[in-house]
């Protein structure tokens, strides 16, 4: 499959992108509001916990969500922007890419200490020595342990989309104006968390201001959906390269 995608036209591989990417929004917000949001307490290990173990089911579905988009999903979008952007800046393409690959790979880790609460919770005869006071904290501990990591991998995330700005800005076959919104984003995302880890408590406070950034990925998803790029002049930016290295008069 990656063989073919690789192989696809410029406006195949952009259709593919922004479907992919469709799914990494619904996938993230799922997981992140519907399923994380309504059952972490936080402050409450106890509430937590019994939340957890009460609605089991549905905090599986948002482990393996996440774990299918970063399989399935994050990958090919990896190698579809290296692809259409390339022709830009091969170097920058290929940064970018080494930049979403250590993104995917983080949070793909850090979705070990989602799964971890379902360990603790599982009433194994193994767990006997520990008291529920300390599995629920365990278990409330796991669960900040995986924001941690998330946040870790929106620092990485950051550059990343501050490389994707300039691809997109220096491009001719995609609107500037995502490209700047791109930098923004990229901007919030570093500030929020480095927010997190140097002051919590500020972090809480600014986070509401930087999360409407995110309409800048929306924006990129539903252009490459809808729109897509400008294949001539995709086109005529790849052999740019190739007419400016022609001797004179060949």
């Amino acid at each position: 499959m990656i063989e073919r995608i690789a192989e696809a036209s410029p406006r195949v591989q952009d259709r593919i992108a922004g479907f992919l990417y469709l799914i990494v929004i619904v996938g993230g917000i799922f997981a992140e509001i519907f399923v994380r949001g309504r059952l972490v307490v936080h402050g409450d290990a106890a509430a937590t916990a019994h939340n957890i173990a009460t609605h089991e089911l549905l905090y599986r579905w948002g482990f393996a969500v996440e774990l299918f988009y970063c399989a399935f999903c994050n990958l090919p979008i990896t190698l579809i922007f290296y692809n259409l952007f390339k022709v830009v800046n091969k170097n920058v393409a290929l940064l970018m890419a080494f930049f979403d690959l250590v993104v995917t790979a983080i949070e793909s880790i850090s979705l070990l200490a989602h799964y971890a609460p379902l360990v603790f919770l599982e009433n194994g005869h193994y767990l006997n020595a520990f008291t529920a006071e300390q599995l629920q904290a365990a278990t409330y501990m796991s669960v900040q342990l995986f924001e941690l990591g998330f946040a870790m991998s929106l620092v990485f995330f950051g550059f990343d989309l501050f490389l994707l700005a300039y691809l997109i800005v220096k491009s001719t076959f995609f609107p500037r104006i995502i490209g700047v919104l791109l930098g923004i984003e990229g901007l919030g995302y570093l500030i929020n968390s480095f927010a997190l880890f140097l002051a919590p408590a500020l972090q809480a406070r600014i986070f509401p201001y930087f999360a409407v950034t995110a309409i800048a990925e929306v924006a990129l998803c539903l252009w490459l959906l809808v729109m897509g790029v400008n294949v001539q002049r995709w086109k005529e930016q790849a052999i740019a390269p190739l007419r400016s290295n022609e001797a004179p008069g060949s």
